[in-house]
């Protein structure tokens, strides 16, 4: 596939997201931002009250002006800075990643069964502008036996996962219904993001 003439930051470590902008055909620099340590450039903890939507989009402009800070910093060519999160709802209840086995298999079974709500907010920001949309896509897992869940959790997918899964990975064979986006749920929402880099005057098809 082509690319299109302009290029842009991705403030994001997921090589998901960077397989789905190249879909797309966006040509796409990583900014690193420090995820971990005693320093973190962008504190993911809920606040008291804010809902799943508020959160993510919150979280998705944090990223992309934090990445922006950093255009400015390194003086780097100015491109326009991409931030996204997803977030996984059940109940109300954010799930997170799974910070060991035993999460991951208690998500796992909350999830079994049921549907729950996947929301990815994806932002843009250039010099002094910020735009976001948002993504909210419902997923039905099948019932899922212990030892599924325990063969699925060994394999390792699950860890770096919101929700404690991945779509486009082995958790495909439990998913019933879909019901949304599916890029949305792997991590960045194709159409809003062509939508928000529309919006930036990156061109797509003309």
């Amino acid at each position: 596939m082509a690319h299109i003439d302009s290029r842009i930051y991705l403030a994001s470590r997921s090589p998901r997201r960077r397989e789905l902008l190249r879909q797309i055909g966006v040509r796409h620099e990583v900014l690193l931002l420090r995820e971990s340590g005693g320093r973190l450039d962008v504190n993911e903890t809920p606040r008291p009250g804010e809902s799943p939507q508020d959160y993510a989009q919150r979280i998705a402009c944090a990223k992309a002006d934090v990445g922006w800070q950093r255009v400015i910093e390194r003086h780097i060519p100015h491109y326009p800075v991409l931030g996204a999160d997803t977030t996984v709802i059940l109940d109300d209840e954010i799930l997170g990643k799974p910070l060991g086995l035993n999460a991951a298999i208690d998500m796992l079974g909350k999830l079994a069964g049921r549907s729950h709500q996947v929301v990815t907010a994806v932002s843009v920001t250039y010099e002094d502008r910020c735009e976001a949309l948002l993504s909210t896509s419902t997923v039905k897992f099948k019932p899922l036996s212990e030892r599924e869940i325990l063969a699925y959790t060994s394999s390792g997918e699950p860890f770096d996962k919101a929700g404690g899964y991945a779509i486009q990975g082995r958790a495909a064979t439990f998913i019933e219904h879909l019901e949304g986006s599916y890029s949305g749920v792997m991590g960045l929402p194709l159409f809003e993001t062509a939508q928000l880099l529309e919006r930036f005057n990156m061109k797509f098809f003309e």
